[in-house]
């Protein structure tokens, strides 16, 4: 084998007690009850209002520019004096299970801090509060700020996120619960999470990103009612996006037996992996919280997995005896080897098959506690000279970023908005994902296992240095231990991820052996946490002669394989990013590492926006007159414009092509997200989505899938055909097309047949004059007709078209169906300047829960039944009401075109 392959030892998946899903899983030995219903919240208006118990005083914000470019250095952070009244060490205990020096744990002050406060205890009246189910995201139902001085600017998508709010529940606890370990388990909390239990103060975790675990059982009345009160108190100015606001994830009460598996306490890894046979190696940490030593067995049993059901056993680690002293935790190796293994690959060329690990843990013959970790088998190898090889695959990177929030419904986790996204990017050609820029919800992690997606989990977007006056930094040097090993611990099973990124775009970049100082000292925390995976760091500054990418295991770079700045539009441009492309210099100094762009591109466009003069360079920065229009707020769809550090889509394939020991490529974004909304600032949402924010492609979708599925017959045009005012006008016409050729005809006459030059990925006809009537494109592949299209001019806008993603959806109150509304012409064409005021109702047992129109500048509420059509298209999203089964009915309107229904089926 070559010297220069670094072989990655193979491992897998997730790492869940019980499917994530299940409301309430119940065994002899172990439960884990879903607590997300029936919760009283509580936000405060005013701030300055709110009650004093907080995690730690803030610095003071005096001016602050949420539109400068997101490429702007990190600064150093702001001298505050610590305050004696803040709770921060109170809370601090809760993160020792992740501290390795145990001389460094935190002990907890003497004194119950809260104790007397109206919110914690059970005899509150809380009548008054909003009655929620979790997750819950309270700052996306609005309404929108709007304006220059609005409190929470574009940069956080101008919904109120920032506050301080309450949430209080009763749990529920019996006198059988009383020898038994009971938690709560947060998926993630946005943030500053402090918990109460019964009036005393239980433990917290500040960011908002990771999921933990707080041991509530020296808190539980045993004999009577328990309270559940968790405060968040989240800054303004915290993010580069929009964070959301609340319990915002999934929330879990596990019950164990005193002697049990520790929590994320199951670690799979898979060696001498082959087609024939694969070792599974499987770790198992017990923990014994009783007060007598304890003789255990384990045994653990590997069973298939596939389509989520559990199959017939394929392997069994042997019992393994081990005695665990009082109030200590003991980790128990084993392993097997799986004859004709079903690896997990991604699609299309391999499958993503999974197993499912089920541990029980044993004392004197009965079964105490039972632990299911679901894992796949794969094989994954570093090339520097090619790429990422999976199971003696090369699979070339054609990934996606993608931010936490899933459009109209916010921060909210739901797992059908999640899968949506996927399947959409899926068609595309999508074959990875970067988690930007933090842990993402487990379930999302299921997803990508299931689905066959290779992911980079990500921890930190800023380490000392701050991007805005309250992000992680204020909290990073007594918490950045705990995070990424708490990444790691919870995240290291899942097969999908073959990456860890311990930092974005960090101002260590500029602080030179200081920054390279810290960035090794979590790469060695990951690299302890998970030995078997790479590490990574994203870079748009460092340069390959500096001390920052030395210790990371894959370079990693945003933008800068393209270069930043290098057009002659920039030669007067100081104080910002100017960078020369870059493959060639980090590959001469790293030779035996394996190159990745991170991000690329950040391009951006408005679907369905098309702005002349047209550019005729390949890819071009965005100003008035050039692709953007600030009255408007809107970039042209082209799909030539980029932010000034991006690069237009053709750009990037150019350079990777060029480049071909490059791993691949991120593209900044997938979908559009909330807040960063580059390049105007008093838009609610980013431009730089392929795919816009209610999930409609935009033209720059068929680009990226005619480069990333070569084999599936497709042809796109750009742009519409109405343009009334255009008559006799030069209009260029782009193609986009999986194959090598094409010939465009307007009403029958062909403007000529083109074939793709080397390093071309569109066919232009750049002086083409307006008339109404069809263009149609026929495309080529190797001389051979491929695929055809047609784009047509329009009649007035007569009817709705509606169609629903999935007709039949689950009772269960979680479950999603989304309406796609189209204004059609009497011929069925939509009709794409149309921009018609819509109007949604509904019958039956379902709810609209938001809509949109996937307009960056739209400022109406996410909540809101009336949406205007943004280019011909609009988007509805119904939720059916738990346990009531029937039809669901949505009617849709608007003044002077024909109403049409959707009929959805709750059962």
């Amino acid at each position: 084998m070559k010297k220069n392959i670094i072989i990655i030892i193979i491992f897998l998946s997730i790492v869940s007690c019980n499917k994530t899903q299940t409301a309430h899983v119940e065994t002899s030995t172990r439960q884990r009850n879903s607590i997300n219903n029936n919760w009283k919240f509580y936000k405060y208006e005013n701030q300055s209002e709110a009650d004093s118990l907080f995690y730690d005083i803030r610095p003071e914000i005096i001016n602050v520019d949420d539109t400068k470019e997101a490429d702007t250095p990190a600064t150093e952070a702001a001298k505050i004096e610590a305050s004696k009244k803040a709770l921060k060490h109170y809370i601090l205990p809760s993160s020792n299970a992740f501290i390795k020096d145990v001389s460094k744990h935190h002990k907890r002050p003497a004194g119950e801090p809260g104790i007397n406060f109206p919110f914690v205890q059970s005899n509150f009246d809380d009548n008054t509060w909003e009655n929620i189910d979790l997750p819950h995201d309270w700052a996306i139902k609005g309404p929108f700020q709007e304006g220059p001085n609005a409190e929470v600017g574009g940069g956080m998508g101008r919904l109120p996120s920032n506050g301080i709010a309450w949430y209080r529940r009763k749990i529920d606890i019996t006198k059988t619960d009383k020898n038994k370990s009971i938690y709560l388990d947060i998926d993630g909390a946005m943030s500053y999470s402090i918990v109460w239990l019964n009036g005393y103060l239980v433990g917290g975790w500040p960011y908002g990103y990771n999921s933990f675990r707080l041991d509530l059982t020296p808190y539980i009345n045993f004999e009577g009612e328990n309270q559940l009160a968790i405060r968040l108190d989240n800054p303004n100015h915290s993010a580069r996006w929009y964070p959301g606001g609340g319990i915002y994830r999934n929330v879990w009460l596990t019950k164990t037996n005193k002697i049990h598996v520790s929590h994320w306490g199951t670690k799979v890894t898979t060696t001498n992996v082959s087609i024939k046979s694969a070792k599974v190696n499987f770790k198992v940490t017990v923990e014994n919280n009783s007060n007598s030593d304890s003789e255990i067995e384990t045994i653990t049993k590997i069973h298939n997995f596939n389509s989520g059901k559990i199959g017939d056993s394929v392997a069994i680690i042997e019992k393994s005896n081990t005695i665990i002293s009082a109030g200590s935790s003991k980790t128990i190796n084993g392993s097997v080897s799986i004859e004709n293994p079903q690896l997990w690959g991604p699609p299309p060329s391999q499958t993503p098959n999974l197993y499912k690990a089920v541990t029980s843990i044993m004392q004197n013959g009965i079964i105490i506690d039972e632990y299911e970790t679901i894992f796949g088998i794969r094989d994954i190898k570093l090339d520097p000279n090619q790429g990422i090889l999976v199971n003696n695959e090369l699979i070339k990177i054609k990934g996606v970023n993608e931010h936490h929030d899933l459009g109209a419904i916010g921060a909210a986790f739901n797992v059908r908005a999640a899968e949506r996204k996927l399947e959409i990017l899926k068609e595309m050609g999508v074959n990875a994902i970067r988690m930007a820029h933090n842990p993402p919800a487990p379930e999302l992690l299921e997803l990508t296992d299931k689905m066959g997606f290779l992911v980079i989990d990500e921890i930190f977007d800023s380490w000392e240095r701050k991007k805005t006056p309250h992000d992680f930094h204020l909290i990073f040097p007594d918490w950045y231990e705990a995070d990424a090993r708490a990444m790691v611990r919870r995240d290291k099973n899942h097969p999908s991820i073959i990456i860890w990124s311990y930092g974005n775009e960090v101002g260590e970049q500029y602080t030179d052996e200081a920054g390279a100082a810290i960035g090794k000292a979590l790469s060695d925390i990951v690299k302890e946490e998970d030995p078997t995976r790479p590490t990574t760091s994203a870079m748009n500054w460092a340069k390959s002669d500096m001390p920052f990418p030395e210790v990371m295991d894959i370079i990693s770079f945003n933008y800068q394989g393209e270069g930043i700045r290098q057009d002659p539009i920039f030669d007067n441009v100081k104080d910002r990013i100017k960078t020369k492309p870059q493959y060639e210099p980090y590959h001469k100094k790293f030779p035996n590492k394996v190159i990745l762009s991170s991000e690329t591109a950040s391009a951006a466009s408005s679907r369905g926006v098309y702005l002349f003069p047209v550019s005729d360079l390949t890819s071009s920065p965005i100003r008035d007159g050039m692709g953007g229009d600030s009255k408007i707020k809107q970039v042209s769809s082209y799909e030539l414009y980029a932010v000034d550090f991006g690069s237009s889509a053709d750009k990037v394939f150019a350079s990777l092509d060029k480049h071909p020991y490059s791993a691949g490529e991120f593209v900044w974004t997938g979908f559009d997200y909330l807040g960063e909304p580059t390049p105007y600032y008093n838009s609610r949402s980013s431009y730089n989505g392929i795919i816009d924010l209610a999930g409609f492609p935009k033209d720059r979708y068929y680009l990226y899938q005619s480069k990333w599925r070569p084999n599936f017959p497709m042809v796109h045009i750009l742009p519409h055909w109405n343009w009334p005012n255009r008559i006799g006008k030069i209009t260029p016409v782009h193609v986009f097309t999986s194959g090598d050729e094409a010939e465009l005809f307007l009403n029958g006459t062909s403007l000529g047949r083109k074939k793709k030059g080397k390093f071309e990925y569109r066919l232009r006809w750049d002086n083409v004059k307006y008339q109404t009537g069809e263009l149609k494109v026929i495309a080529y592949k190797n001389g051979k007709e491929w695929a055809k299209n047609t784009v047509k001019t329009t009649q007035e806008a007569s009817n709705i078209v509606a169609n629903a993603d999935r007709y039949m959806i689950d009772a269960d109150g979680k479950d999603l169906s989304y309406i796609t509304v189209k204004t059609t012409d009497e011929e069925g064409l939509v009709v794409p300047t149309a921009n018609n005021l819509i109007e949604f109702s509904i019958e039956g047992p379902g709810e609209i829960i938001a809509t949109d129109n996937g307009d960056a500048s739209d400022l109406m509420a996410f909540n809101s039944k009336i949406r205007h059509a943004f280019n011909g298209l609009c988007l509805a999203i119904v939720r059916p009401k738990k346990g009531v089964k029937g039809n669901i009915i949505v009617t849709i309107k608007s003044a002077g075109l024909k109403q049409a229904q959707v009929h959805i089926e709750s059962k």
